[in-house]
Parts: structure tokens; C-alpha cells; sequence
């Protein structure tokens, strides 16, 4: 009895035993099963953090990145555009400088210059071939130490000692010197060196070695013209006028060369210096008949230099030749030697050309070029063809339309004279308008 009082016991004690152990196996089930829940949920949720941040990494290096590219592209671009402006800046001072130096250079300053030399020469004097220290081979003396020398590079006539006021310089050798050379319609030109200091050249238009008995009614002492630096004078107290931009308490010091330029027309008389006209006398009063270049240098304190001397009858006006011949022939543009630059004082015939076709539409032109049969065929040939060009290029920047003009050259297969003279060889290079 005892005995299966003890195995009940022990069984309802084990019972217990298990009963209580379920409980807690349960727990431990549940605690393990929540542990796992939440390690997952751990694991899951470092995993989204992980992928999270790395998200936010990629956004943030992106934005980073984008901002550095930005900021280097920034730069670049700055600096870009800053070599860009510098080489634009450096293009444009090249361009600025080679319109300087070209055939349309000019046009930026003798846009208004309306001399037009006459087309056919009488005299002309380039000093080619000339050595320094001798006397000017195309030239008589009238009075004064005068000689050829190299100044600037270039042959020049060197006034040494000169009394202009007493008539002295220089007269051009012709055979005819004692008779009236000089037609009813004329131009004379050269350029000349002026000095710091004051200094003066002389025009006299008369032949002061020649002709003082040709005219009995106007003495050889009053043909006169004074040409200075800054401005010119026509008989003393008549006219003097000033170059634009110099006066009395505005004087040009620099020195320089100036081109010097006349024309006259039956009675009325012009004078140029460079660009500008300074001189415009209606009636001169009595007829020039030759030419004598002095120098206003008696105590040698100043010297004197010129070159580049030409006298030109005039012609008929270019628009009636062309109308008449279908062409008209200018030696009034000039060009450098032996290149296609062409010089500034040819904007004269250019602006004359340059208002026909304005004033005539109509008008369409081939635009040719000559030489003289100085040198080889081949690049003279060349020349021509690129100083036609030139002239083309002035007048299409000046406003013609370029459907109106044509260029061509003929090197020297087309001579006006024969070649054996400075004035034929003159005459030879020139530049012809024909019509198209």
C-alpha cells in the first residue's frame, strides 16, 4: 500500500515536474522564437541601414562629384574662356595689325582724300640707281650744297645748305627747261622729311635757272609756295593754313615724313599734305611754267630730304574717257616696290572710282594690273595679278559689291610705251578699269 502510495507520489511529482517543464520549455520555445524574430528583424534592419547609408554614400559622393566636376568645369571653362578672349584679344591685335600694313590700311585715315594725280607723266624721279654722295642725275642745280644720299633706309635728295629765300634748290633736267612745260592742268607730288625743329621746303612754280625772262608780268621771286611741317603758305599774308590739329600754340614736333601733294586747273590751284588739303586758291593769279624745289636751310642747322618726285599733265576726267574709250588707265595708284601694298596717296583715285560707281550703278569694271618689264616675266606677272587684287579688295571693303568687280593682271605683256625711261616705265605701271 505504502509502496503504491510512494508511485503515485512520485508520479504526480513527475507529472508536476513536466507540467512546470512545459511551462518553461514553452518560455524557452517562445523566448528563443522572439530572440530569432528579433535577430532577423536586427539582421534585416542592418541590412537596410547597410544599403541605406551606402545609397546615401553613392547621393552624397554624387552630389559631391558633381560638384567638383562642376567647379573644375567651372574653372576650365574660365579658364577657357579666358584663353579664348586672350587669343581673340591676340588675333584681333594681329588682324588690327596686319589691316595696318596692308593694300586697305588707307581707307582708315584717306577715306576722304579726293587728289587725283594727272595720268600722264611728264617727269618722274624714284632716285633708283642712284649713289649717294653725287649729285642728282635727273636734277640741275640752281644754288646750294645738294646732294643723293641713303637716309631712312631709301634714296633721298639731301638738302645740306640751301638758301631758299634766295631762289636756290633744285630744277628738274629737261630738254624744253626754258619754255612753259607746265600744261593747263598739272600735279606735282614727292614726300619730304621734316625735323624736329622748324624747317621749310620751297615750290616755286617757275624754272628759277631758265626762265626768269619767259614771264615779263610776273616776276619768278613771287611764284611761290611754302610747305612746313604743319601747315603751308601761298604768298605771304594771303593764305597760310594749318594741317587739322596744329596751329601757333599746337605745333607738331615729331618727326616725319610727309607726302606732298598739288594740282592745278587752268587758274586754281590745290595743295595736299598727307591726307588733307590745306590749300585752295580759286585764281593763282599767273601761270606757272615750270618748277624749282628749295630749302629753307641757310645756316645748316636743319637738313632737308625728298623723294618720290613726279609732274603729271592732267586728263580728260576718267568717267568721260571711259565713256568714250570703255576703259580709263590711272598711274595714280601707287604701290610699294615690288609688292602689292598699296601706298596711302592712291586713296585719291581710288574715292574718285569709288563715287563713279556709286553714282552710276550701272557700272561693273574688270579691275587689271600692269608692270614694267623690269625683272622676270613670271613674277611680274604675279604682281600685277596681286596688286589688281588689291584694288579690288579696297573697293568691295569700301562699299562695292563684289559682283561689280573683277581682277586680273597682265605682268608686263602689255606696255602703253617703251620701257627705257623712268617716266615710260611709270607710265607702264599702272592699274586699268575696263568695262564689263
Amino acid at each position: 500500500m505504502k509502496t503504491k502510495k510512494r508511485l503515485t507520489l512520485v508520479i504526480f511529482i513527475l507529472v508536476a515536474f513536466a507540467m512546470q517543464g512545459q511551462i518553461k520549455l514553452g518560455k524557452i520555445i517562445d523566448r528563443s522564437i522572439n530572440r530569432a524574430e528579433r535577430s532577423v528583424e536586427n539582421r534585416i534592419q542592418n541590412k537596410i541601414d547597410k544599403k541605406v547609408d551606402k545609397t546615401l554614400d553613392n547621393v552624397e559622393d554624387s552630389i559631391f562629384n558633381c560638384k567638383a566636376e562642376k567647379k573644375k568645369s567651372t574653372v576650365e571653362q574660365k579658364s577657357s574662356e579666358k584663353s579664348s578672349s586672350k587669343e581673340a584679344t591676340q588675333k584681333s591685335k594681329e588682324t588690327s595689325k596686319e589691316e595696318t600694313s596692308s593694300s586697305s590700311a588707307p581707307t582708315l585715315v584717306w577715306n576722304k582724300y579726293d587728289f587725283v594725280p594727272g595720268s600722264e607723266i611728264i617727269f618722274e624721279d624714284n632716285l633708283d640707281g642712284e649713289q649717294s654722295g653725287e649729285f642728282p642725275s635727273k636734277w640741275d642745280l640752281v644754288q646750294g650744297s645738294i646732294e643723293n644720299a641713303n637716309f631712312d633706309n631709301q634714296n633721298v635728295i639731301y638738302f645740306m645748305k640751301c638758301n631758299m629765300n634766295g631762289g636756290g634748290g633744285i630744277i628738274p633736267l629737261l630738254k624744253n627747261s626754258s619754255s612753259d612745260y607746265l600744261p593747263e592742268e598739272f600735279s606735282i607730288e614727292f614726300d619730304a622729311y621734316f625735323e624736329e625743329k622748324s624747317n621749310n621746303y620751297n615750290i616755286y612754280l617757275a624754272d628759277y635757272k631758265n626762265q626768269n625772262n619767259l614771264d615779263k608780268t610776273f616776276s619768278i621771286a613771287n611764284k611761290w609756295l611754302r610747305v612746313s611741317k604743319n601747315g603751308a603758305e601761298y604768298k605771304q599774308d594771303i593764305s597760310t593754313k594749318y594741317y587739322p590739329g596744329c596751329s601757333d600754340s599746337n605745333i607738331d614736333k615729331t618727326p616725319k615724313w610727309r607726302h606732298v601733294a598739288i594740282s592745278f586747273n587752268t587758274r586754281a590751284m590745290k595743295l595736299y599734305l598727307d591726307d588733307a588739303r590745306i590749300l585752295n586758291i580759286p585764281n593763282l593769279g599767273y601761270n606757272p611754267t615750270g618748277i624749282t624745289i628749295g630749302y629753307q636751310n641757310p645756316s645748316g642747322s636743319t637738313k632737308g630730304y625728298i623723294k618720290n618726285i613726279r609732274i603729271a599733265k592732267g586728263a580728260v576726267p576718267l568717267y568721260d574717257k571711259f565713256l568714250t574709250d570703255g576703259k580709263f588707265v590711272t598711274t595714280g595708284i601707287k604701290f610699294d616696290v615690288n609688292k602689292a601694298t598699296i601706298k596711302p596717296e592712291s586713296m585719291g583715285t581710288i574715292n574718285y572710282v569709288l563715287k563713279m560707281m556709286t553714282d552710276h550703278p550701272e557700272l561693273s569694271f574688270s579691275v587689271e594690273g600692269h608692270t614694267d618689264s623690269d625683272g622676270e616675266a613670271i613674277p611680274n606677272q604675279k604682281l600685277s595679278e596681286a596688286r589688281a587684287k588689291a584694288v579690288l579688295d579696297v573697293m568691295v571693303k569700301l562699299g562695292i559689291d563684289q559682283s561689280r568687280l573683277i581682277s586680273t593682271g597682265h605682268g608686263e605683256s602689255k606696255p602703253m610705251t617703251a620701257n627705257n625711261t623712268p617716266e615710260a616705265k611709270a607710265q607702264n605701271r599702272r592699274v586699268e578699269f575696263v568695262r564689263m
